[in-house]
């Protein structure tokens, strides 16, 4: 069974940090270029964060470019979203994927794998 698995969300003040995992099932991340994705209430999917397959080319949406990092780890079938300086406007269901373009993509269209999400919430 394919199965994707966010953790790491939670409840986080302004300016503080959170550390999002995206892991695989029936799987291996190691075959995709993985993205995470995010989506408030009233609002399209946007896309925070990709890492290539395997060059480890990473790209970053403007909202979040120095602030997000992105990371994998081939050994535990794993990919991060490391989150610092958060603010309120970074709350949403945060998202992982995989991306049938291997030099990764901020856009949906060649995602096909999705998670169920992980809620992050910044507020004071």
């Amino acid at each position: 069974q394919v199965q994707l698995v966010e953790s790491g969300g939670g409840l986080v003040q302004p300016g503080g940090s959170l550390r999002l995992s995206c892991t695989a099932s029936g799987f291996s991340l190691n075959d995709y270029a993985i993205g995470w994705f995010r989506q408030a209430p009233g609002k399209e999917r946007e896309g925070v964060s990709c890492i290539s397959r395997s060059d480890g080319y990473t790209y970053y949406a403007n909202s979040v470019k120095g602030r997000f990092t992105i990371s994998r780890d081939n050994a535990k079938n794993t990919v991060y979203l490391q989150m610092n300086s958060l603010k309120p406007e970074d709350t949403a269901l945060y998202y992982c994927a995989t991306d049938r373009n291997p030099g990764g993509t901020l856009t949906k269209a060649t995602y096909d794998y999705w998670g169920q999400g992980t809620q992050v919430t910044v507020t004071s």
